[in-house]
């Protein structure tokens, strides 16, 4: 199994980070997800699943900071085009990213669904790991990364990451 997303010049592209067009921007935080390939699936995957985060976000806010979360997207979206997590949100659930958190007081509007990278430090490598899974998952809408965890133990049957680099 593997996962690609285009970084030219080795960093998530623009448009779907801190420097994002303004009209591709809610509350201040670029929402337009970026275009993924999942390829090479194992025999028997029914749906695909992923979570993307930021390890490096620790020091600054003091914990793994969750971008997008989503499951139940059917095989046949495989290639996900850009702005999916948008356009696309009634053919899959998507989870709170950290915008939902209590201690982070975001905005609704932005607290589900994918809300791009924004390193405030340095440079941060962001984590997009896939999973291939046996089955739909009883996740809905604004499920939790911790719900995800639970729901798919024992129907993943491959998953891989890559980091995904963005610029300060």
């Amino acid at each position: 199994m593997k996962v690609s997303v285009n970084l030219p010049n080795g960093y998530l592209p623009d448009q779907y980070g801190k420097y994002a067009p303004a009209d591709q921007m809610i509350a201040d935080h670029p929402v337009q997800s970026f275009p993924l390939t999942v390829s090479d699936l194992p025999a028997g995957t029914k749906t695909l699943a992923l979570v993307f985060i930021d390890f490096d976000s620790t020091p600054v806010c003091g914990f793994t900071w969750i971008h997008w979360l989503a499951a139940n997207i059917p095989t046949s979206l495989a290639d996900l085009p850009a702005n999916a997590s948008r356009q696309l949100k009634e053919q899959f659930v998507q989870g709170n990213n950290s915008n939902a958190g209590r201690l982070v007081n975001g905005d609704p509007a932005i607290s589900q669904g994918y809300v791009g990278p924004q390193p405030p430090d340095k440079d941060h490598d962001y984590t997009l790991k896939v999973y291939a899974l046996d089955d739909q998952l009883p996740l809905q809408n604004g499920y939790w990364l911790n719900d995800f965890r639970h729901a798919a133990k024992g129907h993943v049957l491959d998953s891989t990451s890559i980091e995904i680099p963005s610029r300060v």
